[in-house]
């Protein structure tokens, strides 16, 4: 069986990642399927990366929000499933919200997640606000450096995930590997990029060559920067309470990379059709002769043959940030959201967003207004036209 290789770039916006500027991801492009639409199912963290883990959506994996849930029991992740087939299971992780306290461990030998704590000596894992519990990390060179100690005592088959915190605020590259970088968040992306290529070398050093290797590389959710990009809704720009990721689920945050690559799969194609996250589980066990029962999630094999034949498909997500964002008493009036994006035919994209508890929901044409600023807002009583099921 091929060895499987999981990298998550957290907090990584579609349109930096597919920018030009990253010659890791690049790299990866050129190697594997390119998914140029694919959504993510929270945009928060452990939301979503159970989603990945399980193909499961959080009502049903159990975690809905920031601090008060671990993954359920009957959750099964992907790492469980590869150890049962023989996989060496190991990952390492960067911060706070891929704590083994949420149960994201399950399945694995060795998960490093061990993090320093804040500059105030709190512990990030109990702080609420995501901007603060930015600051405890592992940087990408330790990422790099835990991974490949961890691989270079094991044999095939290996089941390694990679996480890489780097995007995250405060957006302060330590390094410039991207000089046409538009802003420090740039910078940290392209800091991640250049110790992911740097990983990928190390790895064939070890002798385990890539053309081998089952490769999904994605990202949990984006990041909105106030104004950096024409898609920005936070801060000055209405949703003050948006810092980053959390409260909102425009494409900002939930429009995400994923690429996938491995033996026998297409080079340097590209998907346009929509997808999820919650679809990387389904996927990465049926290439590999696996089962997954009851999955919400669905296999991607469909596009990754010589002549790709997949349809769009409607992609749910949702956000019950806003609960624990109103504890504080600074925005009493934050409802949780839920969405679904989907494609109508012929370039016609729309997305719903509804305000959970309110009488508010939003209808985008994202084909006339891809930066959402230009919805329609509709009552309960006069709900949009329903996604396709």
């Amino acid at each position: 069986m091929p060895n499987v290789l999981l990298i998550s770039l957290d907090t990584v916006r579609a349109d930096v990642a597919y920018s030009g500027k990253m010659p890791g991801i690049e790299s990866l492009r050129r190697r594997g399927t390119t998914f140029r639409q694919a959504v993510s199912s929270a945009p928060l963290t452990p939301i979503s990366h159970a989603s990945v883990f399980t193909g499961l959506q959080p009502a049903r994996h159990g975690i809905r929000h920031l601090l008060r849930e671990q993954l359920a029991p009957d959750a099964v992740t992907l790492a469980e499933h590869l150890k049962r087939a023989g996989y060496a299971t190991g990952a390492v992780v960067s911060c706070p919200g891929l704590n083994k306290w949420y149960g994201m461990d399950r399945g694995f030998d060795f998960y490093d997640d061990e993090i320093p704590l804040l500059p105030d000596g709190s512990d990030p894992l109990t702080t609420p606000d995501v901007k603060m519990r930015g600051l405890a990390l592992k940087r990408a060179p330790l990422v790099v450096d835990r991974a490949m100690d961890w691989l270079s005592r094991q044999q095939s088959p290996f089941f390694l995930f990679a996480h890489f915190f780097d995007a995250h605020w405060p957006y302060e590259p330590p390094e410039d590997f991207c000089p046409t970088a538009a802003n420090p968040y740039e910078g940290e992306v392209a800091y991640s990029d250049h110790y992911v290529s740097r990983m990928l070398t190390r790895i064939e050093e070890l002798g385990h060559a890539l053309d081998d290797t089952l490769i999904v590389c994605f990202s949990d959710h984006g990041e909105d920067l106030a104004g950096w990009y024409p898609n920005d809704h936070s801060g000055d720009l209405g949703h003050p309470y948006e810092e980053g990721h959390g409260c909102l689920l425009f494409d900002t945050t939930q429009h995400v990379p994923l690429i996938v690559s491995g033996p026998g799969l297409p080079r340097g194609a590209e998907i346009d059709s929509q997808v999820r996250l919650v679809d990387i589980a389904p996927t990465v066990l049926e290439l590999l002769g696996l089962e997954q029962k009851d999955a919400d999630g669905a296999s991607l094999t469909e596009f990754l043959r010589p002549e790709p034949a997949g349809a769009s498909r409607p992609a749910y997500s949702e956000t019950y940030y806003p609960e624990e964002r109103r504890a504080d008493g600074q925005y009493p009036d934050l409802l949780p959201l839920s969405a679904v994006r989907w494609d109508e035919g012929e370039g016609v994209r729309r997305k719903v967003i509804w305000h959970i508890g309110g009488d508010t929901v939003e209808s985008y044409d994202l084909r006339a207004d891809p930066t959402e600023h230009h919805g329609e807002t509709l009552s309960t009583g006069t709900p949009p036209v329903a996604p396709p099921h």
